[in-house]
């Protein structure tokens, strides 16, 4: 069973930056590769959206709200994704998420963004 391993998370103020890393633990190189992954979030009392998807060919996609400001990235050699999130704003506060699109995988634990003055 693939385990996803999320970090990076913690506190800031708004406009400051965070970088989200995430290990596909337990899945092997030629099963991660093909997948397109992705960045979700939870906010409290929201359900989980998606924000950022990369395909296996990087391309990308971003919703809107995060488009400009965050940037997904994977290195397949180390089965790990990406989320560099910048210019951060209260509404980002969250705990972010990675899994493949569309979810085929179990949740991982997340990790907690949260942005406040």
């Amino acid at each position: 069973q693939v385990q996803w391993v999320e970090s990076g998370g913690g506190l800031v103020q708004p406009g400051e930056s965070l970088r989200l890393s995430c290990k596909a633990s337990r899945m092997i190189t030629s099963v991660f590769n093909p997948e397109s992954m992705g960045w979700y979030r939870q906010a409290p009392g929201k359900e989980r959206e998606l924000v950022a998807r990369i395909d296996s060919n990087h391309q990308t996609d971003y919703v809107d709200s995060v488009k400009g400001r965050f940037t997904v990235s994977r290195d397949n050699s180390k089965k790990m994704v990406y989320l560099q999130l910048n210019s951060l704003k209260p509404e980002d506060t969250a705990v972010y998420y990675c899994n493949t699109v569309p979810v085929k995988k179990s949740w991982g634990q997340g990790t907690q963004v949260i942005v406040s003055s």
